[in-house]
């Protein structure tokens, strides 16, 4: 039939495909079989900026190779005057290869490597190419990291660089990295003055909730801006510091908290007790988690001192970058010393921020209404319900998370988790109000599946687990019970044989394992 084009049928078409596969393998083949051999005999010659570049442009993620360009042109810097030139050329062809792929870790980093070299660079202009990219492509994570580092060399404001996320998120609500970009604008330009553990001033704090309250309402499943008002209402992973120590001088036993976890072992970190060297000796502390390097609970045993009489008995740990953190502890005897921070649970609101966050939580209800399987606003439902009185609304909260579990089954096992520990935040609380909280920490009757603030439960003497539910694998979190000496738990399933032997080796103190029917 003349005039007509032929159409492949689907199995000439495999067969064509495949072929072009082969062919493209066989060149990439022989291309790095080449470079290789040029790089052993160290050929850092035109042939090899040529290969390197055939293949890069078309695959632009060979790390290899952009390291071998990176020699090439290092070697020709050192007797090239036209250095600007050289470097000039490797940005456009990172603009070539990025054009293949937008997201390519090694054409950016390649990029950043140029720039820090290239004799005079055109800071302005990257920023000017970022404004660019994110007009294609306004979600591009790795063009919104360049764009936090270009800017930062140009000199560009933070104000202008606000302005310029309010742009992208009020054109694309669903633009993520830009309210990610946005948390660490705001506190450069609006901090907290009378509280610098919270990011934001309460009024840029109001207006921040009036903004993401219309993100969320205009699309309730999009998660974007729920992330955002996580981290305004003061959601966001805790920062480092002192958790809790304890101190017996009777039991020759220590034990020091932190609420991330830390490596005391490593070459930077640094411990000092005012009162004590024997303690400030980091190579006698012991993981609690010895099969990991980095924990949130280390014991010292065998520890010998007297406790001094002094005004003070301060600690101070230096982590790896060098940043130092100090915890001051109190005389409890002769022979003990304490100290405990409350966990910080979310930020406490003035009176103003209040009334807004609960009108947010009047427009939760108000759509689930209309949609209760909103998993989004379930969710946010509850952080209100929690920023604003998270005692009194506790029941309501784990109701939300609950139903959550159902809605979102995928995630069934995070949403339980935040249920474990929500509902020992608030144990915790009234356990530390009390005047002696070392004596009885009870933590009964909560569904627990596994333990939480395990940092927190290290200083306990007694511990009531019973009417729990706890999974094998959270006894382990036991190793953590240092001066724990009873411990009482529900008798059965799903604990494992033998749970008492285990205790007794997982808990230093243990004297007394109770099991509950």
């Amino acid at each position: 039939m003349h005039g007509r084009l032929k159409v492949r049928t689907s199995a000439e078409e495999a067969a064509r495909k495949q072929k072009e596969r082969e062919q493209k393998a066989k060149a990439f083949r022989a291309g790095m079989g080449r470079i290789l051999m040029k790089k052993v005999t160290g050929e850092l010659d035109d042939e090899m900026m040529l290969l390197t570049g055939k293949i890069l442009s078309a695959n632009p993620d060979v790390a290899t190779l952009w390291n071998v360009r990176r020699r090439c042109i290092l070697k020709y810097a050192e007797n090239d005057t036209e250095t600007q030139k050289l470097f000039e050329d490797d940005l456009r062809f990172t603009e070539m290869c990025l054009q293949v792929n937008p997201k390519s870790y090694c054409a950016w980093h390649h990029r950043c490597w140029c720039l820090e070299n290239c004799p005079s660079p055109d800071w302005q202009k990257e920023v000017d190419l970022c404004t660019k990219y994110l007009k294609l492509d306004e979600r591009n994570f790795h063009c919104w990291d360049y764009r936090r580092y270009v800017t930062g060399k140009a000199n560009i404001l933070p104000s202008k660089e606000l302005e310029f996320c309010t742009e992208k998120i009020q054109n694309n609500f669903s633009n993520y990295s830009s309210w990610h970009y946005r948390s660490k604008l705001l506190p450069i330009l609006y901090p907290n003055k009378e509280d610098p553990s919270r990011p934001i001033s309460e009024e840029r704090l109001l207006e921040e909730l009036e903004l993401v309250l219309t993100a969320a309402f205009t699309d309730p499943n999009d998660s974007s801006a729920w992330f955002y008002q996580r981290w305004l209402l003061g959601y966001s992973r805790p920062e480092l510091d002192f958790a809790a120590f304890r101190l017996d001088v009777s039991r020759k036993l220590a034990v020091l908290t932190f609420t991330r976890p830390v490596n005391l072992k490593h070459s930077k970190t640094k411990l000092n007790f005012n009162f004590s060297d024997e303690l400030g000796d980091v190579k006698k502390w012991y993981s609690a988690s010895p099969e990991d390097s980095y924990s949130v609970t280390w014991f010292i045993k065998d520890v010998n001192i007297v406790v001094p009489d002094q005004a003070t008995y301060a600690i101070s740990f230096t982590d790896e970058d060098g940043k130092c953190y100090t915890l001051e502890a109190q005389k409890l005897s002769e022979i003990s010393l304490i100290a405990i921070r409350k966990p910080k649970c979310g930020y406490e609101f003035g009176s103003a921020v209040l009334d807004v966050l609960k009108a947010q939580l009047a427009n939760c209800d108000q759509l689930l209404e209309y949609e209760p399987d909103s998993k989004w606003t379930l969710l946010t439902a509850a952080l209100l319900m929690k920023a604003i009185d998270r005692s009194g609304n506790h029941a309501k909260i784990l109701h939300n998370l609950e139903k959550l579990q159902t809605v979102d089954p995928m995630r069934k096992g995070y949403y339980r988790d935040m249920m474990n520990k929500w509902s020992v935040e608030i144990r915790l609380e009234r356990w530390l109000d009390v005047e002696k909280p070392l004596e009885k920490l009870d933590l009964s009757e909560l569904g627990l599946n596994r333990l939480a603030y395990e940092q927190y439960l290290a200083v306990a003497e007694e511990i009531d687990l019973t009417g729990n539910e706890l999974l094998e694998g959270s006894l382990n979190k036991c190793c953590h019970l240092v001066f724990c000496r009873k411990l009482s738990l529900t008798k059965g399933s799903p604990l494992p044989d033998g749970v008492e032997s285990k205790m007794k080796q997982l808990c230093l103190s243990l004297d007394e394992l109770k099991l509950v029917e």
